[in-house]
């Protein structure tokens, strides 16, 4: 064969069928001769989990943390016919009194005729907050601390291959909203709606929810497209104190640049999120780092800029280093903007940055993301468990 003149797609293709993929648990168990346990060949096996304990810095808050991230993958059908589902729980502790255990999952039943996703959160999260708009400069900022409940859970019906329609409940509970130091947030920000010091802001509401998605694997998108719509209302009927409605649009494209051979592929992320009414609290209008899977942002700290409206586009090039696939890297750039008091987008706020890809479980595709932003006025490191779109 090396005699013979090949082009170099069918190498590349030859090469990625006879060498064996690897990951992390690959090299524990050759490090620590630990062999695996023999299945037959009848047997499937249908649970991946991956683990991961750190202490890291916190590319959300600027500070130290120490948290540990489970992501069980796992098949409920067919797995010719039926996506690969997903749960994921990240028990946090952040050193400057931060923490929470959020819990969020993604189940396909069998042959993907519906599709269930849910989301948790039991928080105390002081944070700071620059006001409204993007032209606040960055000493601009006021740290306000609550205690916070999340409960999402969305039911989607398949309709026609790839394409679901469903509803939901969505709860957000922001309790003794405590403003630190001699003013408070509701100077700060001049907005009347969840500001109120030593008060609590709750919100209650249905969801109308629309879902096209090609992607067999979320924690690891191969080519395909994603696009979400949701439309959120809040009524007092169901308990919220104002009455108030959202809207939140994210589009996902996933472009294979090689047919065969390592992994190589760029990705295209958009979302555009507008709160629709006036009465919504103020911690619920649209936020840099707080869109449903609260990921945007790298290069940027969380929280930094926060509006009526929110447009947010990143680009990231996605590279095996190996070609048993254990190693990778990303490239990746994005851009957000809030609007001004006339809602009118005046300021674009760019970041970009590279990161590494260890491959911890290659059955169910989950990577270590070690990944570092930068932006005009700040930079993060972040780790994660899976890509972050």
């Amino acid at each position: 064969m090396a005699q013979v003149s090949m082009p170099i797609a069918d190498t590349a293709k030859r090469l990625n069928d006879t060498i064996p993929q690897r990951d992390l648990i690959d090299i524990f168990r050759s490090v620590f001769n630990v062999k695996p346990r023999k299945v037959s060949p009848l047997e499937k096996k249908k649970f991946y989990f991956s683990f991961l304990p750190i202490s890291s810095s916190d590319g959300r808050s600027g500070g130290r943390a120490l948290f540990t991230s489970t992501t069980a993958g796992f098949y409920l059908g067919d797995e010719a016919t039926t996506n690969l589902s997903s749960f994921t729980f990240t028990p946090y502790f952040n050193l400057k009194g931060r923490y929470g255990l959020p819990i969020r999952s993604n189940i396909w039943l069998n042959n993907n005729q519906w599709n269930i996703i849910g989301d948790t959160r039991l928080l105390v999260y002081p944070q700071y907050t620059w006001g409204l708009g993007g032209k606040q400069p960055e000493y601009h900022k006021f740290l306000v601390n609550y205690n916070y409940v999340r409960f999402y859970q969305t039911v989607l019906k398949r309709i026609k291959p790839y394409f679901y329609a469903g509803v939901g409940y969505a709860l957000d509970y922001y309790e003794d909203i405590e403003s630190r130091g001699n003013d408070n947030l509701h100077n700060f920000t001049g907005y009347k709606y969840g500001t109120a010091t030593d008060k609590d802001a709750f919100s209650s509401g249905a969801t109308l929810n629309l879902l096209y998605d090609t992607r067999k694997n979320s924690i690891d998108p191969l080519p395909g497209v994603y696009a979400n719509v949701s439309y959120r209302f809040n009524t007092r009927v169901l308990g919220s104190h104002t009455n108030w409605q959202s809207l939140y649009i994210d589009v996902r494209k996933y472009v294979a640049l090689t047919n065969s051979g390592p992994k190589n592929v760029l990705a295209f992320w958009s979302f555009y999120w507008t709160s629709l009414t006036p009465g919504t609290p103020y911690l619920n209008l649209p936020s840099l780092g707080w869109e449903p899977y609260q990921r945007s942002g790298r290069g940027f700290i969380q929280n930094r800029y926060r509006g009526q409206r929110l447009a947010y586009f990143e680009t990231e090039y996605r590279r095996d280093i190996t070609r048993n696939g254990l190693l990778g890297f990303v490239l990746f750039t994005n851009v957000n903007s809030v609007t001004e008091s006339d809602m009118k987008f005046a300021y674009w706020h760019p970041a970009g940055g590279t990161g590494l890809r260890f491959k911890f479980n290659k059955k169910s595709g989950t990577n270590i993301a070690l990944d570092y932003g930068v932006s005009k006025h700040y930079s993060s490191i972040n780790l994660n468990l899976g890509e972050t779109f």
